[in-house]
């Protein structure tokens, strides 16, 4: 039997890709980074506009007819139809990306600023994030991944963080001139889906195993963003590389994780994170 090429293995043409999450800052390079090599992205997201423009950019940089489509991903009913779609209009799914996480906004809501505290957190806030977070990501994988096993071959990858395996460093979050028990922390529930990703990860790869469905999870750290530069530099003090990731620096190891480069890989956890987690 003969090696495969490294280019032959990082092929993906005409392989369906759905990415939740997907018309967000790196939801959007998953898929170029996808269609760059063949793949036609889906891109799910809650917002209809964003998805058809993050989807159009895809196609007209890649030449792939990529897809965007609107759907909340906590609705099963939602995701049916997004499934009914696609095998419509493509016949298989070939990879699924969990990329999707909820971003509360807290500016008009009334609360105070330290309703991120444990003490204080809202349990809305608990629930709609695990909802989006995790619950979306085991919906996702219940009806596309076992479309998937079906057919008997799919690549499940599940985008976690290296919060999923350290806890967060609050000193980072602090601010100046604010009382301990006001101030700003990481939500408990950033860590509790991140963790959870990977447990879901664990289960998929050993529950699909004999059906040549694999699942992985991506650990990224924290991306630029035009973040303040005083939490910046806070932040890559506890980072070897001593800086945070650009918005580019994941699409390879996306890439590798769903292509036939990772072919004897599933259940595990790649951390890019510049070096936090080894500290």
């Amino acid at each position: 039997m003969s090696d495969r090429a490294v280019k032959d293995l990082l092929d993906l043409k005409g392989r369906v890709a759905i990415i939740t999450g997907g018309a967000g800052l790196l939801g959007r390079r998953h898929g170029a980074a996808l269609a760059e090599f063949g793949a036609i992205p889906v891109l799910l997201d809650i917002d209809t506009a964003r998805a058809e423009a993050a989807a159009k950019e895809i196609t007209g940089n890649h030449g792939v007819a990529a897809l965007g489509l609107a759907a909340d991903i906590t609705s099963v009913a939602a995701l049916a139809e997004v499934k009914k779609s696609v095998m419509a209009k493509f016949g298989r799914i070939d990879i699924l990306i969990n990329n999707a996480a909820n971003n509360p906004k807290m500016e008009d809501s009334g609360l105070s600023s330290e309703w991120t505290r444990l003490e204080n957190f809202p349990l809305k806030v608990w629930n709609d994030d695990i909802a989006v977070g995790l619950t979306g990501a085991m919906l996702c994988a219940q009806l596309f991944g076992a479309e998937m096993a079906r057919a008997g071959k799919g690549v499940i990858l599940n985008v976690a963080s290296d919060l999923g395996v350290i806890g967060p460093d609050q000193r980072i979050y602090r601010k100046g001139g604010v009382a301990d028990d006001g101030q700003p922390v990481k939500p408990v529930t950033y860590s509790v889906v991140k963790s959870g990703l990977i447990g879901l990860t664990r289960y998929l790869a050993t529950y699909w195993a004999d059906r040549g469905v694999r699942a992985n999870a991506l650990l990224p750290g924290g991306v630029e963003n035009g973040q303040d530069p005083a939490f910046v530099a806070r932040l890559t003090n506890l980072i070897p590389m001593g800086r945070m990731a650009r918005p580019d620096e994941y699409k390879a190891a996306v890439l590798f994780l769903v292509s036939d480069a990772s072919s004897y890989m599933t259940g595990a956890t790649l951390s890019v994170d510049g070096g936090r987690t080894a500290w």
